[in-house]
């Protein structure tokens, strides 16, 4: 299998939940996750993809409960939720009518970079096959971060029929993501600027500091 070059044209290094307080996924971490849908967009495309990948509300709900899950139970490292559900199960749960995959980031830190992100990611040859299949038209990202953690996590799906929103159930217990709606277009150009990656060398410059950099992470897989 090819991987992905890190040097990609529109790779995103974004800074992830910058802020030291209660984990929330708004303000940095929607830079994040729309960077996410970006990468993934150039991924399908120089893969030959011809189809756009669509954020879609489902599929961002499901993404929602299992970053939480995770973010909250250390001892989860993959797909599998503290109550058992698979991604298939969470996406099901949510209304998403398809089949589904999902990709996993967790970083033992309280951001993560885009570029850090990419490489967990892009070398794992279960992780790349996901994001480069062409069927898999439509994404929902969500991102949450604590003091000494950060997760990220993608759903893709391969939609069978049109969703219907009417009824969502919320496995954990966990609130819906806000309002829900039909597909949302990618934007290609995700609300980013250089102000991310300074504000990324501010919460690391203690470790930069001690003379550690790149700061304590998980390795690329």
């Amino acid at each position: 299998m090819r991987y992905w070059p890190l040097a990609f044209a529109v790779l995103v290094a974004v800074a992830g939940g910058a802020s030291l307080g209660t984990p929330t996924a708004q303000a940095d971490n929607q830079r994040l996750n729309g960077s996410v849908v970006a990468n993934v967009y150039t991924v399908q495309h120089q893969q030959g993809c011809t189809n756009d990948v669509r954020i879609n509300p489902q599929l961002q709900l499901a993404a929602q409960w299992h970053t939480l899950d995770v973010l909250n139970n250390r001892n989860l490292d993959g797909d599998v939720g503290s109550d058992g559900t698979r991604p298939q199960d969470r996406a099901n749960a949510a209304g998403y009518r398809g089949n589904v995959a999902e990709t996993v980031a967790i970083n033992p830190a309280n951001a993560i970079s885009g570029v850090e992100l990419m490489n967990q990611w892009l070398y794992n040859p279960s992780y790349f096959a996901v994001m480069s299949n062409c069927a898999n038209t439509q994404i929902g990202v969500w991102s949450e971060n604590s003091l000494d953690r950060t997760v990220v996590v993608a759903v893709y799906g391969q939609p069978q029929q049109p969703v219907d929103n009417a009824s969502l159930g919320t496995p954990l217990g966990l609130p819906p993501a806000g309002t829900r709606q039909e597909n949302v277009p990618l934007d290609p150009s995700p609300d980013y600027d250089a102000s991310d990656e300074l504000e990324y060398g501010l919460n690391w410059f203690p470790w930069i500091l001690r003379g550690a950099y790149p700061p304590p992470a998980n390795p690329p897989q």
